[in-house]
């Protein structure tokens, strides 16, 4: 009896692309099960033949021979369509991974591992967040191993292809109706396996160095900052890609200012007489040069002054923050004798225009018991 085309099989046709075939033989597939059918011959024959035809035009070297030659490609047992106990679980697997999401685990192994992300905790001052710096670090990491070039395998060697899994990093073992799938323990996953370990590394493909690197950091960062540097992390296993660098910054509190985002907070005493009489003084600036500031006669403790564009720069931007001073009236101590004469006589005559705050708060306290 001649067999039926594999593409009528599937119902299907012969443009149709792999997400098609695919649909096809899994509601065939999950029509057709003989455990769906128990004791019913003829659904066990017409399984078989799904997937055989589905086994062909899965694959695209089997479907492109089987395009051009039809089932005299698959004679004598070359790429034979397998039948219903032969590979089941190996078709049947591809039922699963497009019902509930699950890998096939078809992909072979490469043996090359990712290496690890560093990270590096750099503390800087707040006059190098202003300006900018490029830093000079050292850390000890895992780099490759000169002498094998990442291998992991002898010079002159190179690693062998897992002869348990065959190269997929995977064994697979069908039990019933699920197939189980293990990593391979010969090679743990890999796909292959060093017999002759590079006597440098010990078959790791990567040594410990300490390295030296210059990481520009901008102007303007922040306290918290992350700076990532791709590739300059740990180097990865048996030629893997490297991991990255995560540099971490933050910043020494200051002597004169406090940060807030972008702007810069500096707290100034000025004496008695300055606040009452008005004056003047100089304050600095993070890029070392001075700035004059003018104290109104009358101020209060807690006046705040704001000189524009005298902050922080912003990062990535031309622009800059302010700077804000904020006043602080100081008392005086340790008085002499004449010194406490003319205060008094200062007291005696003061009267409620020359203390408004202080005698509008009595006021208000005598109201209160009143």
């Amino acid at each position: 009896m001649s067999k039926r085309d594999y593409y009528e099989v599937l119902g299907v046709t012969r443009a149709c692309d792999d997400g098609t075939i695919k649909s096809a033989f899994r509601k065939l597939a999950m029509k057709w099960h003989p455990d769906k059918n128990p004791g019913d011959e003829s659904c066990e024959q017409q399984f078989k033949e799904i997937n055989e035809a589905y086994d062909v035009l899965k694959d695209e070297q089997k479907r492109a021979a089987y395009d051009r030659f039809g089932h005299a490609a698959f004679e004598n047992g070359a790429g034979q369509g397998h039948g219903f106990g032969a590979d089941f679980g190996s078709t049947f697997s591809d039922i699963f991974e497009g019902i509930f999401g699950m890998a096939s685990g078809r992909t072979r192994a490469t043996g090359r591992e990712r290496g690890a992300d560093l990270r590096y905790n750099l503390e800087i001052t707040l006059e190098e967040a202003f300006n900018g710096k490029t830093a000079q670090l050292k850390l000890p990491t895992n780099v490759t191993c000169e002498v094998c070039s990442g291998t992991g395998a002898k010079p002159g060697t190179e690693p062998i292809q897992c002869r348990t899994c065959a190269g997929a990093g995977r064994i697979r073992h069908a039990q019933g109706f699920f197939t189980i799938e293990r990593t391979c323990h010969t090679c743990q996953g890999r796909g292959s396996v060093i017999e002759t370990p590079c006597a440098s590394c010990g078959g790791a493909g990567r040594v410990t160095r300490e390295r030296a690197l210059e990481v520009n950091i901008p102007a303007g960062v922040e306290d918290g900052t992350r700076i990532r540097l791709a590739s300059e992390g740990e180097a990865g296993m048996r030629g893997g890609p490297p991991g990255d660098l995560y540099i971490f910054l933050s910043i020494k509190p200051h002597a004169m200012f406090q940060r807030e985002g972008a702007d810069l907070y500096c707290r100034v005493p000025v004496s008695m007489v300055t606040a009452a009489l008005g004056g003047e003084f100089e304050v600095p600036t993070l890029e070392g040069a001075r700035t004059t500031v003018k104290v109104p006669e009358g101020t209060q403790t807690g006046k705040r002054f704001r000189l524009a564009h005298k902050g922080m720069p912003v990062l990535r931007s031309k622009s800059r923050g302010d700077m804000y001073v904020q006043i602080a009236v100081e008392t005086p101590q340790k008085l002499n004798k004449r010194q406490r004469e003319l205060l008094k006589e200062f007291d005696r005559q003061s009267s409620q225009d020359t203390q408004p705050e202080t005698a509008g708060f009595f006021a208000k306290m005598r109201e209160f018991f009143d």
